[in-house]
């Protein structure tokens, strides 16, 4: 059902945002520098039918949490891996403005030392176990895994050659939750002395919201740009944990 109502949302965007937009193949300008809808007798027509505008986008860095206590701290370079698949329409009056539509998927895996984080317990809250003084996990993470679709208002100083332009972004993006697991590797003793290589991976989706909604924003020059995100909705189910909004930071590459 929320996949249903995700579509949904994404349906209605597009057709909302239509009417303010024109096709890509044809915008009227007067001059490189000075964007104008005046009378056609004056101005020239571009084509940017084969322009690269962030068709595609891929996305890497650093993930951290805030508003959760040291106790269930991630450790380490914690991180994030997304890729989105995006539609580009400019606006008819200044075509260095436009809007990206897009669906994907992103992936955060955050690491942590000594500590067990039961995705699997029954009891009311998510539990964030302390292993300093017994066997432990030399690698340890929770992933979780969502179907996003991010929605931005994008600038480029030069639209006809977008790969040789400066260029800003800035909306939200609306995700449904698809997995939550944690994942161990390498057992080892209270000492840090390896036992064997066990694996250990647990999934349940009990205690996470099963709907996340993020800010970002991008800033860069052709393929590659800045970009950032803080979730407003917390990543527990409210009465399970802390409030816990996660955030990131990274490397996005662009282009197609």
């Amino acid at each position: 059902m929320k996949k249903i109502v995700l579509a949904a949302l994404i349906i209605l965007s597009c057709q909302s945002i239509h009417a303010q937009v024109t096709d890509t193949t044809k915008v009227i300008i007067s001059s490189p520098n000075n964007v104008t809808t005046s009378s056609p007798a004056n101005a020239t027509k571009i084509d940017l039918s084969s322009r690269s505008n962030d068709h595609f986008m891929v996305q890497y860095g650093l993930d951290r949490w805030s508003g959760n206590p040291d106790s269930t701290a991630p450790k380490g370079f914690s991180r994030h891996f997304n890729a989105y698949v995006m539609l580009d329409k400019p606006f008819k009056n200044n075509p260095r403005f436009s809007v990206g539509l897009g669906v994907g998927i992103s992936s955060s895996n955050m690491f942590f030392e000594r500590r067990n984080v039961d995705v699997k317990s029954t009891s009311a809250r998510l539990p964030f176990q302390n292993l300093d003084s017994a066997n432990h996990f030399k690698k340890y993470k929770l992933t979780t895994v969502y179907a996003e679709a991010p929605i931005e208002l994008r600038y480029s100083t030069h639209p006809e050659d977008d790969n040789k332009s400066f260029k800003l972004a800035a909306g939200v993006k609306i995700g449904t939750l698809l997995n939550a697991h944690t994942k161990g590797k390498t057992l080892e003793d209270k000492n840090g002395t390896s036992l064997n290589n066990y694996i250990a991976k647990e999934s349940s989706k009990k205690f996470f919201n099963s709907t996340r909604l993020s800010v970002t924003g991008r800033i860069g020059y052709g393929i590659v740009s800045l970009h950032g995100a803080y979730t407003v909705t917390g990543i527990l189910k409210d009465g399970v944990g802390p409030v816990i909004r996660p955030y990131s930071i990274g490397l996005a590459i662009s282009g197609l």
